[in-house]
């Protein structure tokens, strides 16, 4: 994974191009630390699709989401 940002203790990294059958995608992830260990959010770009998650709320997730989608053409 390469690292991207880190934002408000979140950091963000990202895979290199995964090339598929029909289409290439990019795995995302999201973590910060929490008292127990980390919180985190798999994801893969295009299409948003939540693969993993635990320890965002449902408004986080939707702001992390756009987050990634926003920077799919710098990563």
């Amino acid at each position: 994974m390469h690292y991207y940002s880190t934002v408000n203790n979140i950091v963000m990294t990202y895979s290199g191009i995964i090339t598929g059958d029909l289409y290439d995608t990019v795995n995302i992830h999201f973590e910060r630390p929490n008292d127990k260990g980390f919180d985190f959010l798999d994801m893969v770009l295009p299409g948003e699709t939540i693969k993993k998650s635990f320890g965002f709320s449902e408004d986080e997730i939707l702001k992390l989401k756009r987050y990634a989608k926003n920077n799919s053409s710098i990563i």
